[in-house]
């Protein structure tokens, strides 16, 4: 049964649905259909098609009264949209339906366990959201909310925890069939703890550990957690709310995270080995992964931060847009990421240079807003340059900059002269791990955005950007002499 919030929203979608024109959107990034998109949620795969669900405004370009926006795929990058999945329409979700995650029962349908939000009155008469856990069953089209709702409450929370910061499960299946789910909490020291759950039906859940804690070392509250085996290794995402910077690895305010160790299920110990940034850019948050049919694990996030979210005046129908998926495995005790293998399909018009650079330069054939390319960057004879920068959606105003400095191996992306007006966030920079000079830059654009993957997917750096479409030009330049090899396709949508 449809409730009348949910039927408002479906009957806006289909009002305005087509009201965007498509060259308006990014080409191959998800954006919502109308309205207001942040976190992605319930990444997974159902019935043959990829699922991803994302919080969502219809009715504004601002975060509101959340529901939970609907697509599917069959190759991660051309994506159909279905109807308004969830709505705020009950008792313990009336103010928002906010992020959680899905996966397939043995019955065939699927499940979504998602954070339910209601208004609530402190003792001190300050206003605050509770916080619960909540599922829904439906059949990829529609979904009713299970009527033992919440499942996951105060009651389910260990000493000290957070009835109003506990939110964003993570649900999967283990080896054995049974169900498992991390979910986010604020601790006692007013810092994020991460919470296991552990179920036999997906219905029933217990308190099974404290997977990990922040202790206010990395920021405050870590939200939209996931928790999964790879390569050899157990590995967590989460991203950081309030963080301090540390050196180019995190910066000020909202973050994102890996940890990588070692988990013992049946004390439910989690055991740090390493940890890092996932991406070093301005716009990446709130991370979700799933395990495609073929084994892989991929990754998404909002294509955006909430420390720079500044909504443009050139697109007053929608704003926000998830990341490329990306495929993640582990090499060396790092975590590596890389643009899912089939945007290759997507490649049309090849062009091709090898030149040694000594200056700065345009290259024949290159340019464009909707393109893959590939810049190597080798120092001549042993030589190591000065520095190298990359100026991409370039105009006669506009441009995008990414600068590397070998001496000191900082590479910065810098949108400064890239459309916006709003004095938010515009550089970023990061220490690159190799340092002998050479780097490799794969660089994903499309219209609204960067995404730059170093040295074969060892570090990304991310950003939107707001510069008109026709600001389409590439120029490369060099401070000194090093060898410029450039591989770019143009990408058919």
């Amino acid at each position: 049964m449809i409730s009348e919030k949910l039927k408002k929203a479906r009957e806006y979608e289909e009002k305005y649905a087509g009201y965007i024109p498509e060259e308006e959107r990014p080409a191959y990034h998800l954006s919502p259909m109308i309205g207001w998109m942040n976190d992605p949620n319930g990444f997974s795969y159902y019935q043959g098609k990829y699922h991803l669900f994302y919080q969502y405004n219809p009715y504004d370009i601002k975060w509101g009264p959340m529901h939970w926006g609907h697509a599917v795929s069959e190759d991660l990058l051309h994506w159909e949209y279905l109807p308004c999945a969830l709505a705020p329409d009950t008792q313990y979700d009336g103010a928002g339906c906010f992020s959680g995650s899905a996966l397939e029962l043995e019955d065939g349908r699927q499940l979504l366990m998602y954070t339910g939000v209601r208004e609530e009155v402190k003792e001190n008469g300050v206003r605050d959201t509770l916080q619960t856990q909540c599922m829904a069953v439906g059949d990829g089209l529609n979904y009713e909310k299970y009527e033992g709702n919440p499942v996951l409450t105060e009651e389910n929370l260990p000493q000290g925890g957070s009835r109003y910061d506990f939110r964003d499960p993570k649900i999967w299946r283990e080896k054995d069939g049974s169900f498992a789910a991390i979910v986010a909490n604020r601790s006692d020291d007013e810092s994020g703890s991460l919470l296991l759950y552990r179920s036999e039906d997906g219905f029933q859940w217990k308190l099974a550990s404290m997977v990990d804690r922040c202790y206010n070392e990395f920021g405050k509250m870590w939200e939209c957690p996931d928790m999964f085996e790879l390569d050899g290794k157990t590995l967590i995402l989460t991203s950081p709310q309030d963080m301090c910077r540390s050196g180019l690895e995190f910066h000020n305010g909202n973050n994102t995270m890996y940890l990588m160790g070692t988990f013992d299920p049946k004390s439910g110990e989690f055991v740090r080995e390493s940890l890092g940034s996932i991406d070093y850019g301005i716009d990446f948050y709130a991370t979700q992964t799933m395990l495609a049919p073929d084994g892989r694990r991929i990754m998404v996030a909002w294509m955006q931060n909430w420390d720079a979210c500044v909504t443009p005046v050139n697109n007053p129908r929608w704003f926000g847009q998830i990341t490329v998926p990306r495929e993640l495995r582990v090499k060396d005790g790092r975590l590596i990421q890389n643009p899912v293998r089939e945007i290759e399909k997507l490649r049309g018009r090849r062009v091709h240079h090898n030149i040694v650079l000594c200056n700065e330069t345009t290259l024949q054939g290159v340019y464009g807003r909707v393109m893959d390319m590939t810049v190597t960057i080798t120092p001549v004879k042993g030589d190591v340059y000065e520095r190298f920068r990359l100026k991409l959606a370039q105009g006669s105003r506009h441009y995008t900059v990414i600068t590397y400095k070998p001496l000191t191996s900082v590479l910065k992306l810098d949108r400064s002269n890239s459309g916006s007006c709003r004095d938010v966030v515009h550089e970023r920079s990061l220490v690159v791990r190799r340092q002998e000079g050479k780097i490799r830059l794969r660089v994903l654009m499309d219209r609204y955005s960067i995404e730059v993957f170093v040295n074969d997917g060892e570090q990304a750096v991310s950003a939107t950007i707001y510069t008109p479409q026709t600001a389409n030009g590439v120029s490369f330049e060099i401070v000194g002499q090093a060898m410029l090899e450039v591989d770019k396709y143009d990408l058919c949508v």
